[in-house]
């Protein structure tokens, strides 16, 4: 009989090392998505680099691409509130 026996009757060694095996995958895709992410966040810095370099301001587009996320309602609703404090503060364009 195997000293290593659960109280359920499973091989406990055995089903240590398959989750072992399971968690180690996940771990390692982990690992290369964020590797990936590392590169994508690269890319995106030399676009906005190049955007900067051409004579964009950076700082809006970003805010565009942040709106450009939100749905036409959503947008709208945001838009109205921060009319509606500006004016409550006196900052009417």
């Amino acid at each position: 009989m195997n000293a290593h026996v659960s109280p359920a009757g499973q091989d406990v060694s055995s089903s240590e090392g398959v989750a072992a095996d399971e968690l180690r995958q996940f771990i390692e895709r982990i690992e290369r998505l964020e590797e990936e992410k590392a590169a994508i966040a690269g890319d995106i810095k030399e676009v906005m680099a190049e955007l900067k370099g051409r004579g964009f301001d950076v700082k809006a587009v970003r805010t565009i691409l942040r709106l450009r996320k939100k749905d036409h309602a959503e947008r709208q609703e945001e838009e109205a509130i921060l009319e509606l404090y500006m004016q409550a503060l006196g900052m009417v364009v």
